[in-house]
């Protein structure tokens, strides 16, 4: 049997959505991007959990996550097994309280407080004063600077949540009107900010109104003249800012590069040295290293913030395609498709991708001449879980046409088997020499 379940008499409820970009503080999306404004809700959320584990593991005080989008497993996911979650009902923003303190208290809870996810400033003393406040007032309201409220608190089911204009400045003072015209005592908090407009952004965080891209997405080139224009497109997004780290190239990659809309980096030639060049001159967040004839999914930035909205989450990668429509490279995309899903080694090729922090622990790709995207998977795989997108990137299948892909096929196997068995670079660089380019 199981552990059973403790017993409450308070409950507080978290009032959230699950991080989406396009779909989550909007409002911010003109400052930050759709990716930047959903990671700073997924940041803040974060936050306010942890304020308020802190608070309910000391006072003895059940929690419930009452959110919208998304589902329970990835709220789970993101958040972790060990909290109450629930959906929020239909309609407006009272509605969806009036359900959520309306089940509260049918499920025998005495004091009932909901807070929202938006309050940097938010201490586990507030919450406590608004629970010792319930043993003598009816409802208590924590106000916000911009005329709603950030916490509120009530003991028995009431009307508040009726004929109120959401979302303007008047929420609080209606609020307080609904109140006296039921007979209710209440008690005012001291105010907060929350963070909903560009305008709180500069007030309360302008160190995150001041940063870089959600993504960066650094591309190494030598000689990708005829592929870099189509790579550099797929890659373009609001969210992101596109470098590329060019070894030296002869033909006009560098012009082509720029014209696409690139940022243009140059360093000493070699993969492994080229991708750390431009980890270091990258703004982003995260960190995606993209060959230089692949391709990137579309809505890849949706992707890869799906991805690392797992905490536990050290690396991702996308799944493995080419442009080859043939039966035995078919063949070859699902052999490499399942040992990545299952043995969690995806190649280069694959756009691997990373918060720049993770990279950053692990000093970025060994400098070594091949095999570098399996070498920095083996260090980051001690660091975390390698999770693989169910999106497609599309690589050139010009290595296997080289070769063919029988040949090929079994090079890239050896090469596998050898980093794993501790073969010195070297001597795997040696047995590669018309497959790889750089």
């Amino acid at each position: 049997m199981g552990r059973p379940q403790k017993v409450f008499s308070d409950r507080l409820i978290v009032f959230g959505r699950y991080p989406a970009p396009g779909r989550t503080k909007t409002r911010l999306i003109p400052a930050l991007g759709p990716a930047g404004a959903a990671d700073l809700h997924r940041r803040l959320t974060e936050k306010t959990l942890k304020t308020v584990s802190a608070f309910t593991g000391q006072y003895g005080i059940g929690v419930e996550v009452c959110f919208e989008g998304g589902s329970e497993r990835k709220m789970m996911r993101w958040l972790g097994s060990g909290i109450n979650f629930s959906y929020q009902s239909p309609g407006n923003l009272g509605s969806r309280m009036q359900a959520a303190f309306s089940d509260a208290f049918k499920n025998g809870f005495t004091h009932v407080v909901l807070v929202g996810t938006d309050i940097p400033e938010l201490r586990k003393d507030h919450l406590k004063i608004a629970f010792d406040a319930l043993s003598d007032y009816d409802i208590v309201l924590g106000p916000s600077t911009d005329g709603g409220y950030w916490l509120i608190g009530l003991k028995r089911p009431t009307h508040v949540f009726h004929d109120i204009n959401w979302g303007t400045g008047t929420v609080l003072n209606q609020t307080i009107a609904l109140a006296r015209k039921d007979g209710l005592k209440f008690c005012l908090l001291d105010p907060l900010d929350d963070l909903d407009t560009v305008e709180d952004l500069k007030r309360l965080r302008p160190d995150v109104f001041s940063s870089g891209p959600y993504i960066s997405v650094i591309i190494p080139s030598l000689n990708e003249a005829e592929n870099i224009e189509a790579t550099i497109q797929g890659a373009r997004d609001r969210d992101a800012e596109v470098i590329v780290v060019d070894g030296g190239s002869t033909d006009d990659t560098v012009a082509r590069a720029i014209h696409a809309g690139a940022r243009v980096e140059k360093s000493p030639r070699g993969r492994a040295l080229q991708q750390n060049f431009g980890a270091d001159s990258a703004m982003g967040k995260v960190l995606l290293f993209l060959h230089a004839d692949t391709v990137l999914p579309a809505n890849y930035v949706n992707h890869v913030f799906e991805t690392l909205v797992d905490p536990g989450a050290a690396l991702g990668a996308f799944r493995f395609k080419t442009d080859l429509n043939r039966p035995l490279m078919k063949l070859v995309e699902f052999l490499t498709n399942m040992r990545s899903e299952h043995l969690k080694l995806p190649y280069g090729d694959q756009c691997l991708f990373m918060r720049r922090s993770v990279f950053e622990s692990v000093g970025g790709f060994p400098e070594v001449p091949i095999a570098e995207d399996l070498y920095l998977v083996r260090q980051l795989s001690k660091l975390g879980n390698v999770l693989i997108s169910p999106a497609y990137s599309v690589t050139s299948g010009r290595r296997w046409q080289t070769l063919g892909l029988l040949h090929t096929t079994l090079i890239n196997q050896i090469i596998l088997a050898g980093v794993y068995l501790g073969v010195l670079p070297h001597v795997l660089a040696s047995l590669y020499p018309l497959v790889r380019r750089q």
